[in-house]
């Protein structure tokens, strides 16, 4: 059973799954394929290749799979694609990729919130919320459980790593850490993402370990490098820590640091 309201348009190769919801004045055009269960309210518009999951909410006036804002794009056919279950809210951008095949892509179980905007090729994982406002450029990286506060900029190529929380405003030109806290301008890792890991079921053991780590990168003097083989030498080699390790090793813009001048936490 699908609820296409009579003034929603339509056109092209559209492929509709059970018990979908099209609002009053929506309109879909292009090869959009749209899973089971996912409601879209009044004056959304989709177009271009999109292919949007199960059980999404997507809200009025957001605009998904327009044109990327790139000067080297040349009409290539490219894609949008996005997961299960996310909450997409008034006014959020989702832009097709740049490159002939390749993909803008959200995950499942995401929040993004009013205003937000999603440039070409930006990847965003599962579990993520991502608050009013913030705009994220074009190759823009977003781990699983990251939480980006409202009004941040995320500079093109920039990653944010898993279960880092970035504070609100930030202007971000440097990868930001997984687990950690970013704040202030300009940006900088404030410390570990305590209540965040908690919130994820983080016990005290794995927490430990983490904040170890980050004594470790951030609190010893040690150069990046040398931090690096310490984490191997000192700390038990979980998936968090094989996970650090690779996050600043494949590192292409570098890793936020800690100011010296910042006090102790």
């Amino acid at each position: 059973m699908k609820k296409i309201h009579p003034t929603a348009i339509l056109e092209g190769e559209i492929q509709i799954g059970d018990n979908c919801e099209i609002g009053p004045y929506s309109i879909i055009s292009g090869k959009v394929i749209i899973g089971e269960g996912t409601k879209i309210s009044s004056h959304v518009r989709i177009e271009g290749n999109v292919v949007i999951g199960r059980n999404n909410r997507i809200y009025s006036f957001a605009y998904i799979g327009g044109d990327p804002q790139d000067v080297s794009y040349k009409g290539e056919e490219s894609y949008v694609q996005i997961g299960d279950d996310n909450i997409i809210r008034e006014y959020v951008t989702i832009h097709r990729a740049t490159g002939q095949g390749n993909f803008t892509i959200v995950g499942n179980n995401n929040y993004i919130m009013a205003y937000t905007h999603l440039a070409h090729n930006v990847r965003v994982g599962s579990h993520c919320i991502i608050v009013n406002a913030a705009q994220l450029a074009g190759y823009v990286e977003v781990h699983d459980h990251a939480f980006i506060s409202g009004l941040v900029g995320v500079h093109q190529f920039t990653r944010i790593g898993a279960y880092a929380i970035v504070g609100a405003g930030v202007k971000l030109t440097q990868d930001a850490p997984p687990f950690m806290m970013i704040a202030r301008e300009p940006a900088r890792v404030m410390g570990l993402n305590i209540v965040g890991l908690r919130r994820k079921k983080f016990d005290s053991e794995r927490i430990n370990v983490l904040r170890r780590a980050f004594n470790i990168i951030y609190r010893r003097g040690y150069s990046i490098p040398a931090a690096l083989e310490v984490l191997r030498e000192e700390l038990p080699f979980n998936d968090d820590v094989k996970y650090l390790i690779e996050f600043f090793t494949s590192s292409k813009r570098g890793v936020l640091r800690r100011s010296s001048t910042d006090e102790e936490d």
